[in-house]
């Protein structure tokens, strides 16, 4: 077992990745491994570009990289400390941009056990939601809550935006909730808390209220960003004021903007995305907020555009920080159903090309989790690299340097996405020392086998990772 330390003191222990330590090898370099113990040096690695075989050294100065050179032209002699990390692969570290702090493994948890999946819509995955969030308590949500911050960590996540829910239902227990993980868990993790509006805050008989508490939530000290769904306001006049309104809060209170959008493959569905950039403009957004961004999610209507009109849509959203980010297996899951009647022979399936938006239209993308556990997404991990392995085959990008785009739409990307300092693939002096290192690589007396570049690591995600956070192992 290994341990991340929040900091608080609490010890919170997490699963060891690989084989259980059987030789005293492997257990000497377990004592090198320590959760907290902060890194001077990574000595003979791999990185993600250049030759696979070429091995370097790697210097640090706290939580920065120093200094990067070949292996051994210092020629200083090593110590078995400062080996333990050779022939590993070092990476960037990993993102979640976009995640469901709240709501998470609510499938798993023997107090929602009645609220199965019956019909796995959307519209029941809301009522299901909305049972299970009658039942939340502050205990429940930060348990669940620890569970996906260990496992992400766990995963070589460093940095992730977090949605908390705000309503007249749940009111601020939510969001009391990630506020306290995110000061627990800040030694390992960046999260950034996003206020998230999940219900109508114009429609409906509680739309009004819903409103006044997120507008109060946003002002909540250790809050970053502001969410919302416009889709699921009751007509589009409504949907219009609610992208209106969350551009105006966001600006008002200095947030990064987060916002639903198009969450349907309906050819007859106008998209809301052409007035959603309309009235960034109209409101000033790269004035009013020069140091915030915007990410645009699901957007699954625009799966369906033409060339022209993906074009129209680049050339609209011209310098605005705008990233789309796709949410492959939410959208797999709950887009593209057939009716009761049909065959079920064409199953339509809807999900950001996000490769294709980057490389032909010039888009910023990026792709997440979303959520886990949950009747929205009942399947998958807490492993932004399940993801991107995922996308090889839904993107049909087997290609190495498509496989390098994925790593970067759940690393670099995703990290640009919301604002977090980030570097890119390659390593430089500078740089902040948030890392994976994949490995031991080549060490065939542990039976496992080596990834030696990023490609195969993106193929074939290894479960042997170490965790770097700010220049400390947080995980390993």
């Amino acid at each position: 077992m290994s341990a991340v330390q929040p900091s608080d003191g609490l010890e919170i222990s997490v699963g060891r990745n690989g084989s259980d330590l059987q030789t005293q090898e492997v257990a000497e370099e377990a004592y090198f491994l320590q959760p907290g113990r902060l890194i001077s040096s990574f000595i003979g690695v791999r990185t993600p570009c250049g030759d696979p075989s070429q091995l370097w050294d790697v210097q640090l100065r706290n939580g920065i990289v120093e200094s990067v050179a070949p292996h051994g032209t210092s020629g200083s002699a090593y110590s078995e400390e400062e080996l333990c990390f050779q022939n590993c692969l070092l990476a960037p570290s990993l993102c979640h941009p976009h995640i469901h702090l709240d709501k998470c493994f609510l499938l798993s948890d023997p107090r929602y056990s009645d609220l199965a999946i019956t019909s796995g819509t959307f519209t029941e995955a809301l009522e299901l939601t909305s049972k299970a969030k009658a039942r939340f308590e502050a205990e429940d949500l930060l348990r669940r809550g620890r569970w996906l911050v260990e496992e992400s960590v766990t995963a070589g996540v460093t940095c992730m935006r977090a949605f908390v829910e705000v309503d007249v239902l749940v009111r601020f227990m939510c969001l009391e909730a990630g506020l306290k993980l995110k000061r627990e868990f800040q030694r390992v993790c960046n999260i950034q808390i996003c206020v998230f509006a999940q219900d109508p805050v114009f429609s409906g008989r509680d739309g009004p209220e819903n409103r006044r508490l997120v507008e109060e939530a946003v002002k909540w000290e250790g809050v970053d960003v502001l969410g919302c769904t416009p889709y699921v306001e009751q007509f589009s006049h409504f949907v219009h004021a609610n992208v209106d309104w969350a551009i105006y809060i966001a600006i008002k209170f200095q947030k990064h903007l987060d916002i639903h959008l198009d969450y349907n493959l309906d050819p007859e569905a106008i998209p809301v995305v052409d007035y959603a950039v309309d009235s960034l403009q109209k409101q000033s957004w790269k004035a009013q907020a020069p140091s915030k961004t915007i990410v645009f999610g699901h957007c699954t209507r625009l799966t369906l555009f033409t060339s022209a009109q993906w074009e129209s849509l680049r050339s609209t959203i011209a310098d605005l920080p705008v990233s789309f980010v796709g949410l492959p297996t939410s959208d797999l899951f709950m887009m593209g159903k057939p009716g009761e009647t049909e065959g079920g022979g064409q199953r339509y399936r809807g999900t950001l090309q996000i490769p294709q938006m980057i490389q032909r239209y010039d888009f910023k993308g990026t792709i997440g989790i979303n959520n886990v556990g949950n009747a929205f997404t009942p399947q998958g991990s807490c492993d932004p690299l399940s993801v991107a392995s995922l996308g090889v085959g839904v993107y049909q990008a087997g290609t190495k340097q498509d496989a390098e785009l994925l790593y970067k739409c759940v690393s670099k990307n995703a990290k640009n996405a919301i604002g977090s300092r980030t570097a890119g693939l390659e390593v430089k002096p500078g740089d902040q020392a948030d890392f994976i290192l994949f490995g031991p690589a080549g060490n065939d007396s542990l039976g496992i086998r080596p990834r030696k570049a990023l490609h195969e690591i993106v193929y074939d995600p290894p479960r042997q990772r170490i965790t770097i956070y700010q220049g400390r192992i947080s995980s390993g």
